[in-house]
């Protein structure tokens, strides 16, 4: 079993920023890429952005400039840094990981149970 826990949101005003973390732990040889998505009310889920176990990352056109993605390969955790945080960035925020648990086994796919993140004055 992986388990995936995101911590750092929270009510946040416009301008302000944050830094969200998804700590990856349980069976896991390796992770391979680590992403983050958000789900406002009534819309559907957004990619916002991965990286991979060497660093490389891709973003979502929509957060270039003002999203970034790190990780921690030493603890299994991924960070996003949200900067110039917008009221329509409100939304649950959720990790997900692609690890493998064995050298010899094939990739699976985690998600994390997501942090609220509300932009509000």
């Amino acid at each position: 079993q992986v388990q995936l826990v995101e911590s750092g949101g929270g009510l946040v005003q416009p301008g302000g920023s944050l830094i969200l973390s998804c700590s990856a732990s349980g069976d896991i040889f390796s992770i391979s890429a680590m992403g983050w998505y958000r789900q406002a009310p009534g819309k559907q889920r957004e990619f916002l952005a991965f990286i991979t176990n060497v660093g490389n990352s891709k973003y979502a056109d929509s957060v270039k400039g003002r999203f970034t993605i790190s990780r921690d390969n030493t603890t299994s955790t991924s960070f996003l840094q949200i900067d110039s945080l917008k009221p329509e960035d409100t939304a649950v925020y959720s990790c997900n990981a692609l690890t493998v648990a064995t050298i010899h086994s094939p990739p699976s796919d985690h998600w994390g149970q997501g942090t609220q993140v509300t932009v509000s004055s």
